[in-house]
């Protein structure tokens, strides 16, 4: 008579952590130096890992700290990762590097977000290029509502599906991601843009071929000027803080020297 197992919570989420990395049980087994015997028991229920198990496998999946934490929960255990408040004044230095990041991108726009694209701070290029700075003391702007509400940046790209898609895309693979926080922060984002901004129906669909290009091409054309911009997303280097690892610098910079003189010409002298 075999005993009955079922699968724990921590075993489902690193088989989906796995799977989503591409990775063969025995591929997973030999690079995070375990029994490939043990992975298995571990995915299907038959056996509970360590901290130190569940960490060294969160390790070597290059798994965010946010769900590094997901992980130890499930399998009861304590979070590892603090997750700081970044208008605290234990992240002071750190509003301080990113305010540097940011002027040092001038005169092309940079913006830092947190995980749900709202916008911890940018630099002035962005606030002229896309309609105006937020007053003090209000609702932080979320960068994707500002960049797809129509009457601003939107109306000057010429590609904005192009640009669009692959947004919408990433999106839906974070709200698929959140699942297992049991959060719709990120859903309730997407279901707000396509409902606000006519987005095509089939974008509430997950492409999962869908290509995601490492540069993000944006053609613009302001006046009589065009501009070609790429898109760059920068992080901060290997942080143990959950809102460290979270913050995103987002750039917009020209792709080319006429794009460049562009720029310059429309905006060089407002800065």
């Amino acid at each position: 008579m075999h005993t009955a197992h079922t699968q724990t919570s921590v075993g489902v989420l690193l088989k989906e952590w796995r799977s989503a990395r591409g990775l063969s049980q025995l591929a997973l087994a030999c690079d995070a130096d375990i029994s490939p015997r043990h992975l298995s028991f571990v995915e299907t229920g038959r056996a509970q890992p360590s901290r130190e198990m569940v960490l060294t496998l969160a390790e070597t999946l290059d798994v965010p700290l946010r769900e590094q934490n997901a992980l130890l929960i499930a399998a009861g255990f304590p979070a590892a990762f603090t997750e700081s408040d970044y208008d605290g004044p234990e992240m002071s230095e750190i509003r301080n590097l990113v305010g540097l990041m940011l002027a040092a991108n001038e005169p092309y726009c940079a913006a830092a977000i947190d995980r749900h694209w709202n916008i911890l701070d940018a630099n002035k290029s962005y606030w002229v290029a896309t309609g105006g700075e937020i007053g003090p003391g209000t609702t932080r702007p979320n960068l994707l509502k500002r960049m797809f509400a129509p009457g601003g940046f939107r109306d000057f790209v010429t590609n904005w599906d192009d640009v669009a898609y692959p947004i919408v895309q990433r999106l839906h693979r974070e709200a698929i991601a959140e699942l297992s926080r049991n959060e719709t922060t990120t859903k309730t984002l997407l279901d707000e843009l396509m409902q606000t901004y006519d987005l095509p129906q089939h974008w509430k669909l997950v492409d999962i071929g869908a290509h995601q290009p490492p540069l993000v091409p944006v053609s613009l054309m302001i006046g009589d000027k065009a501009i070609e911009l790429v898109t760059t997303v920068t992080t901060l280097g290997t942080p143990q803080d959950v809102t460290l690892q979270e913050i995103r610098i987002e750039t917009f910079l020209p792709a080319d020297a006429e794009s460049r003189q562009h720029w310059l010409d429309l905006f060089g002298t407002v800065l």
